[in-house]
């Protein structure tokens, strides 16, 4: 039986997560997994959650805005599927954000859907011997059907892909290498965002565009994302990142 073309966008984005450069951008690699769920699943966004190297659940990285605010929501109100799936360790399903959703986040819920999102679900990011962070997924108002439970596995398959790619090179049991891995995306976040309000300010773009112009910036140049950011941030603009 031939592949359909899903089934090759699936085959593909495994490849992608899997088959990393040694020195591969950790945050980078996040990104790339909330950018082939929001293009393989029912959703309008995804983002991912890490621990810190004190247990902290923190925001890692989101496939936009809205879904990046939502994210810094549930970590500022410490309630949400990704906090739930980081914590314990277990996937989220599907959960419409009324009746008992909204009882068990009943904050979060109510700004996810001031937001446009109606439904969310959560799987965690892990290797087999650790749980080190989850993948959020978030549902818009205008969806047509909610991730059921197939789309969950693919979810989770996704996940895991990324994570073992942090893994794969050092023993998995390794947790302070693994927490170092992440740790370095978290401060890779922090410069991002910098990097992503300057380009906004500069070329009065919004700040999902800045994003966008950055990564294919990287890209076409073989730069790694976080090297970009650093010099963008500083100040540091090439001139053809302000004209593509």
């Amino acid at each position: 039986m031939p592949a359909t073309p899903r089934e090759v966008r699936i085959a593909e984005a495994v490849r992608d997560l899997v088959h990393r450069a040694a020195d591969f951008d950790p945050l980078e690699l996040l990104h790339d997994l909330t950018g082939h769920t929001t293009a393989l699943l029912p959703v309008a966004g995804a983002g991912v959650t890490v621990q810190d190297d004190l247990g902290r659940v923190e925001y890692a990285t989101a496939s936009d805005e809205r879904c990046r605010q939502l994210e810094d929501d549930q970590i500022d109100l410490n309630e949400g599927p990704c906090v739930d799936a980081t914590r314990d360790g277990t996937a989220v399903p599907t959960a419409v954000l009324t009746g008992p959703a909204a009882m068990r986040w009943p904050r979060f819920a109510r700004r996810a859907r001031r937001a446009g999102i109606t439904a969310v679900a959560a799987v965690p990011l892990r290797t087999p011997a650790l749980t080190v962070g989850a993948l959020n997924l978030m549902v818009g108002q205008d969806a047509e059907a909610l991730p059921d439970g197939t789309d969950l596995r693919l979810a989770q398959a996704l996940a895991d892909a990324a994570a073992s790619c942090f893994g794969h090179r050092h023993d998995l049991h390794d947790q302070a290498v693994l927490i170092e891995q992440l740790t370095t995306a978290l401060d890779s976040r922090l410069v991002i965002e910098q990097a992503k309000g300057v380009l906004s300010e500069r070329l009065r773009i919004s700040l999902d565009d800045a994003f966008h112009r950055l990564r294919a910036h990287a890209r076409a140049r073989r730069r790694k994302l976080t090297d970009l950011a650093t010099d963008v941030a500083h100040g540091t603009v090439p001139d053809e990142l302000s004209r593509s």
